[in-house]
């Protein structure tokens, strides 16, 4: 298993304020996750902040492929670096990011897919991709559903936001069993409808 950055409690520091204070974050069915297994955490995507913000709800890292932008400020590099977020360049080593993830979850790592592939720019839920179903069905892996919501359109300061975790899917109730490319984009789309299913129940909280 990947040992944690030396700069991880620091990083965990500075998360606490900024998801107390900043951003308010209220964490759901926060201890799904197991605490020494591999795991896929599935989200949907709405702000840069995603991957920190998981990590702060979880005692466990998780390990993000970030896109390779959000290492170009080199503070906020460390940052997500401290995190467990590694730079991927989606249009040239898709292949190899696959393989690097195949490889954290055999060695007993948590790894986040936004499986959406970028951030929503209408705040909705967007069209899920069927790459992190086929790491989870070649890995033999499960997945935990996340959906993050904030009370707003988008992440705002000083505005609450939602972060939800689901029980364990199995690929085999998402329908995987051949292991084809149809089969891993209809179980992109079913986990989709478990994610708005998620939505829904936090956006009618909100309103409570």
């Amino acid at each position: 298993m990947k040992r944690k950055p030396f700069f991880y409690p620091i990083a965990r520091a500075i998360c606490v304020f900024i998801f107390n204070v900043i951003y308010p974050t209220e964490i759901q069915n926060g201890k799904c996750l197991p605490k020494d297994e591999s795991v896929i955490v599935c989200s949907n995507h709405v702000s840069n902040l995603d991957p920190v913000m998981i990590n702060y709800s979880q005692k466990r890292m998780v390990l993000f492929m970030a896109k390779k932008e959000l290492f170009k400020n080199k503070l906020f590099a460390k940052f997500i670096e401290s995190l467990g977020a590694f730079p991927v360049d989606r249009g040239q080593d898709g292949g190899k990011a696959i393989e690097n993830a195949k490889k954290l979850l055999q060695e007993g790592n948590c790894i986040g897919v936004f499986l959406e592939g970028t951030r929503s720019k209408t705040g909705e839920l967007g069209r899920g991709h069927g790459g992190a179903f086929m790491i989870a069905h070649q890995t033999n892996t499960p997945i935990i559903p996340c959906c993050i919501t904030p009370s707003e359109k988008f992440l705002k300061k000083r505005k609450k936001t939602k972060i939800t975790y689901g029980e364990p899917v199995t690929c085999e109730e998402l329908g995987i069993v051949e292991g084809t490319t149809k089969e891993y984009r209809e179980a992109a789309r079913r986990f989709m409808e478990i994610l708005a299913q998620m939505r829904e129940k936090q956006r009618s909280e909100f309103q409570e």
